[in-house]
């Protein structure tokens, strides 16, 4: 074997032991609104963001499209509308797929399927078992396809289905949904799919503001609540979830292993006297910062809870109160309502400013590059960096101090840079970006200041 066969081996053995996963941070992506940008120009924006996960709540062609190839993560929805159809027989649900969903992977990274929304709190939804019927039926077609694996099936639940969320150890479903919910959690545990919960401190406490602490709402390091069992809760999202965990243990699925997601949380900016800027910005910085941790609860620390935080954009066409129609984190225009700090270590493209009409969404060229991908475990990106400059038989000098790619002096950057030149002498094989998962084919030029990405 030559020493160059040998050097790759070696590489792509180091990289298979590298145990790594993807901390990134999930955002819901609504469309009430008549003020919105594009969805083509919407899945550019978020490629150069901590975002590396979306939820939409339909199956709109014109986003699947739009986010294909970009590697981000969706999570697409049936309607609560179509629920009955899809319970009747799984006739129903293929042909769903088939129309819905079928066309546009693998493209496009669709990961879970969400079947309704809040569907079982929805007054005017009676008929709970057809919802436990759809989402076993999907589950069917997916598994009669192979998919069953690739895409889940789960349903995002409200608070409301607890008969009470505090103390958190003692949290149980209401009694009216104990049939449906067992059905529910056993399907998710024996499909190893999540447990999808939408959960908001900030209605608690805005209906409740002398009862709860501020600080405590908004995911601060307050005095803190202590449950009768000895948890000490800091945060009242934390309280939220262990209460879920109490009832998923309470149908006795404790000895399972049942992944909670949380499907929605924020704070909206206007609304009340608690809807400010100030607060609504305070809010989604400490919950991105809680989902960029993988952190646990006080009932299980070492639980991973990913986080889809609500929402991408103000939604001026959504019903209800004020509050409703402002959630996100953008206004329709492009431009933030508060300041957040959205911007990952490096992406393939510089930091995101204030507009979403900015060079970030320059029309695609028929040119693609090859980068890494922002959330990427830093030790196998660092593997792939010294492989594309070593055996890989990349030029990097570029990339050295004094070189026009030296800066951003970031290990990401300098991945990118090599990554993608590897990938133009190898003839742009969708494999050469491969990289064990981490490398990331984009049609946005890389290219920066004197910096030059190589392309044909």
């Amino acid at each position: 074997m030559s020493l160059f066969c040998s050097l790759v081996l070696f590489l792509f053995i180091l990289l298979s032991l590298i145990n790594y996963n993807v901390h990134g941070v999930g955002i819901n992506y609504g469309t009430i609104g008549n003020n919105l940008p594009s969805p083509k120009k919407v899945a550019q924006l978020l490629e150069s963001t901590i975002f590396d996960k979306v939820k939409i709540y339909d199956t709109n062609p014109e986003i699947l499209e739009a986010f294909s190839n970009t590697g981000i993560d969706l999570i697409v929805a049936v309607e609560n509308s179509q629920i009955k159809n899809l319970s009747e027989n799984q006739s129903n649900a293929d042909k769903w797929f088939v129309t819905r969903i079928l066309p546009f992977i693998p493209s496009t990274s669709i990961v879970t399927i969400a079947v309704g929304n809040e569907y079982l709190t929805d007054d005017q939804l009676l008929d709970h078992k057809a919802l436990f019927q759809a989402m076993q039926n999907l589950h069917s077609v997916l598994l009669s396809r192979g998919l069953n694996r690739k895409i889940k099936v789960s349903t995002p639940h409200s608070m409301a289905v607890l008969a009470s969320s505090f103390p958190p150890s003692s949290s149980t479903f209401a009694t009216t949904l104990l049939p449906v919910m067992t059905s529910i959690v056993e399907l998710l545990s024996d499909t190893n799919s999540p447990f999808m919960i939408n959960a908001y401190p900030y209605f608690a406490y805005r209906d409740n503001p002398s009862m709860v602490n501020l600080e405590y709402a908004l995911l601060g390091n307050a005095s803190g609540v202590r449950d009768p069992k000895g948890y000490a809760y800091t945060n009242m999202l934390d309280a939220q979830i262990d209460a879920i965990r109490s009832a998923i243990n309470a149908l006795g699925f404790g000895n399972r292993n049942i992944q909670i997601l949380v499907s929605e949380s924020g704070w909206p900016s206007r609304g009340d006297t608690s809807a400010t800027n100030e607060n609504a910005r305070t809010y989604n910085t400490r919950l991105i910062q809680r989902a960029q941790l993988n952190k646990g609860t006080p009932m299980s620390p070492k639980d991973r809870i990913d986080v889809f935080v609500f929402a991408l954009f103000n939604e001026n066409k959504k019903q209800g109160g004020v509050s409703e129609r402002n959630f996100g984190i953008f206004n329709g225009d492009g431009t933030k309502v508060y300041d957040v700090d959205l911007s990952c270590e490096f992406c393939s493209n510089e930091k995101f400013g204030g507009k979403i009409e900015s060079s970030l969404l320059s029309s695609r060229g028929p040119s693609v590059w090859c980068v890494a991908k922002p959330h990427a475990d830093e030790k196998v990106i660092q593997a792939v960096l010294d492989f594309c400059c070593g055996p890989g038989g990349v030029d990097c000098r570029e990339i050295h101090e004094n070189g026009d790619c030296f800066q951003p002096d970031k290990v990401y950057a300098h991945a990118s840079y090599a990554m993608n030149a590897y990938y133009q002498m190898h003839g742009r094989n969708y494999w050469n970006c491969d990289f064990k998962g981490t490398g990331l084919v984009t049609f946005s030029n890389p290219s920066y200041g004197k910096c030059f990405y190589s392309h044909q």
